[in-house]
């Protein structure tokens, strides 16, 4: 069918070929169709399964295109599950290939942060690429990554929560000085003691970088009543959700086209408001496959809603039933 649709019309010698001299080639190539078959199936309405793909198609440019054009098919079927379009996965991948959509690949992304050359005093590695904890702000994850701009180089800091993917903090600059890696760690400071929530004991992992080890970032976490754990020299492995992190920046927002300028990135002010409309996307509506496929938000408010109910439930026990007790 798809073979008499491309080729009805065609001109050899001078005359435009119909659908019975192609069907009649077909026949002597073994491809047995007549032209009555033919003029049947186009004349013949949709198959149900025709339309709901028909509708299914635009469900699935629609989740695409809301989430920066980055999600692949695992992570469209489960947008669409959760708007209340059931779909089964196979399905979306085989429309989704159909269309030529797909989700955006990852790059490795260079070192930018800088050990300080000599082996001097450092914390210890508190989390030993155990990147695991049991609620918020048990351990965070820090880096830096860097974007190319017609300007010259600017730098991004990020400062993650392990437990629920959340971006806590963050900063754009054109230096990579300790004030970078300050100002996100302040951040996320300041989000979660506005939320009232305790960072006493919080570990704070990252690399040997001298942002990282400078004495006022120290400084700050000591009065934070946090814990500095450092990575070993020159193993990425030992910052690998935070590494994992910054590759996932590039790819879905530094590269992306959907995010990225016409033209490149001008300079530093470009990247701070790509980095803003990034991180409120990655917190609150973008699906995480390490939680669940949930958004971050989501993910720490139903922790916070399942530890209210646990606490309200020791403090307000049911009264048992007497024994023997009923109503008549």
């Amino acid at each position: 069918m798809a073979y008499i649709d491309a080729h009805r019309g065609d001109v050899v010698d001078g005359r435009e070929v119909g659908v019975e001299p192609i069907c009649a080639v077909l026949k002597s190539a073994g491809v047995q169709i007549a032209p009555s078959g033919y003029y049947a199936a186009k004349s013949r309405p949709p198959s149900a399964r025709a339309v709901r793909d028909a509708v299914l198609v635009e469900d699935i440019k629609v989740a695409h295109r809301a989430n920066l054009g980055v999600y692949g098919a695992r992570k469209i079927h489960a947008e669409l599950n959760r708007e209340g379009v059931p779909v089964a996965r196979c399905t979306v991948e085989r429309l989704m290939r159909a269309e030529g959509l797909r989700g955006i690949p990852r790059e490795k992304s260079r070192k930018t942060t800088i050990g300080d050359g000599a082996e001097t005093e450092r914390p210890e590695d508190l989390v030993n690429r155990k990147f695991v904890a049991t609620g918020p702000n048990q351990l965070w994850v820090a880096d830096l990554t860097y974007v190319r701009t017609h300007a010259g180089w600017t730098y991004v800091a990020f400062v993650l929560d392990v437990f629920s993917r959340m971006i806590v903090g963050w900063q754009v600059s054109t230096s990579l000085r300790t004030d970078l890696a300050l100002d996100a760690l302040d951040m996320g400071l300041w989000t979660r003691q506005r939320a009232r929530q305790d960072v006493t004991g919080l570990v704070h992992h990252s690399d040997r970088g001298v942002q990282y080890r400078a004495i006022r970032y120290t400084e700050r976490l000591a009065e934070a009543d946090a814990v500095a754990s450092v990575g070993s020299r020159g193993d990425s492995y030992d910052n690998a959700m935070a590494e994992a992190l910054n590759s996932l920046f590039k790819a879905e927002c530094i590269r992306n086209p959907v995010m990225r300028p016409k033209g490149g990135w001008k300079n530093v002010g470009d990247v701070e408001i790509a980095v803003a409309e990034y991180v409120d996307w990655f917190n609150h509506r973008r699906l995480h496959g390490e939680i669940g496929l949930v958004p971050p938000a989501e993910f720490e408010a139903n922790h916070w809603s399942h530890q209210q109910t646990s606490v309200t439930a020791q403090i307000y026990p049911e009264t048992p039933v007497p024994t023997g007790a009923g109503s008549k």
